[in-house]
C-alpha cells in the first residue's frame, strides 16, 4: 500500500520536534497530535507529552509523571515548550489569526478568539498545522493579529523575539519556514502530487520557492508501521487530510 498524503502530513509534523529535546510538545489537533507521539516513539525520545491538564504521559497515553500547573506556566515562559497549533489565517511573517474574519469593528465572521496565541509565540517555538491550503488561510494581511509573526516581533524588541520562534508550517500541500533574509515564508518542501505551481495557486501572497524544491521525506517502514498500527489504526488521520 502506497504512503497517503495523511501520512506525509504527519511525518512532516513530526519533523517540527527533531532535535528540540526535553521541550514539552503541544500539538493541538489529530495530525499535530500523531507526528508528536511519533517524534517521541522514534528521533526525539526526550520529548516530554501532556494530557493537556496535569499530567506527563508516553505515547500510548500511560502516565509518566505529573505536571502541576505552576510548572506549567514556567514551561510556558522560558521557551520550554514546542506549540503546534491551527490558523484561520497566517501571512507572509508568520501573524496568526483564529479571533475574527473582517475588520475589527464589524467583523464578518466571529471564531476562537485570541485565546493563548499571543503569550504562545512570544515565550515559546510554535509551528502550525492547516489542513487546507488556501488563498483563504494564506493571506497577504492577517485581519487580527493573534499569533505574532516574525516582523511583529522584531518591531517589539529583544523582549519579543527572545524565545520567539516559527520552525515549521504544515499544510496538506507542503512544508514552509521563514528561513528568509526578510523572515518572509518559504516553501521547504512538496507532499508527492503537489506542484509549486499549485502551491503558489493557493497562497495570497508572494513565496519564496526554489525551481528544485524537494518533496517531504517519506515515513520509514518502521514509522509507517507504527502510524497505522500502534497510533492511529483507526485512520483518524485521513478523515482529517483530503485525498491526493
Amino acid at each position: 500500500m502506497g504512503v497517503s498524503r495523511a501520512e506525509y502530513c504527519v511525518i512532516a509534523c513530526a519533523e517540527a520536534w527533531r532535535d528540540n529535546g526535553e521541550v514539552l510538545a503541544s500539538p493541538m489537533g489529530p495530525i499535530p497530535s500523531l507526528g508528536a507521539r511519533l517524534a517521541r516513539l522514534t528521533f526525539s525520545p526526550d520529548l516530554l507529552l501532556t494530557d493537556g491538564e496535569a499530567l506527563l504521559v508516553g505515547p500510548d497515553g500511560g502516565l509518566e509523571g505529573w505536571l502541576p500547573y505552576r510548572r506549567h506556566l514556567t514551561m510556558v515562559t522560558g521557551g520550554r515548550r514546542h506549540v503546534m497549533m491551527g490558523a484561520s489565517q497566517l501571512d507572509r511573517h508568520g501573524n496568526q489569526n483564529i479571533s475574527c474574519i473582517g475588520p475589527w469593528e464589524q467583523p464578518a465572521r466571529q471564531l476562537l478568539g485570541v485565546r493563548g496565541a499571543p503569550s504562545n509565540t512570544v515565550n515559546n517555538p510554535v509551528s502550525y498545522w492547516i489542513p487546507r491550503h488556501s488563498p483563504r488561510v494564506f493571506v497577504e494581511r492577517v485581519d487580527m493579529v493573534c499569533g505574532v509573526g516574525y516582523d511583529r516581533a522584531a518591531a517589539a524588541g529583544p523582549s519579543a523575539t527572545r524565545f520567539h520562534r516559527i520552525p515549521r508550517v504544515v499544510s496538506d500541500l507542503g512544508v514552509f519556514d521563514f528561513d528568509t533574509p526578510d523572515r518572509s515564508m518559504r516553501l521547504v518542501s512538496l507532499h508527492p502530487g503537489v506542484t509549486v505551481a499549485r502551491v503558489r495557486e493557493a497562497t495570497g501572497f508572494e513565496l519564496t520557492a526554489g525551481a528544485d524544491t524537494p518533496f517531504t521525506r517519506p515515513p520509514t517502514a518502521t514509522e509507517l508501521r507504527l502510524i497505522r498500527e500502534t497510533l492511529d489504526p483507526d485512520g483518524v488521520r485521513d478523515r482529517q487530510v483530503g485525498a491526493a
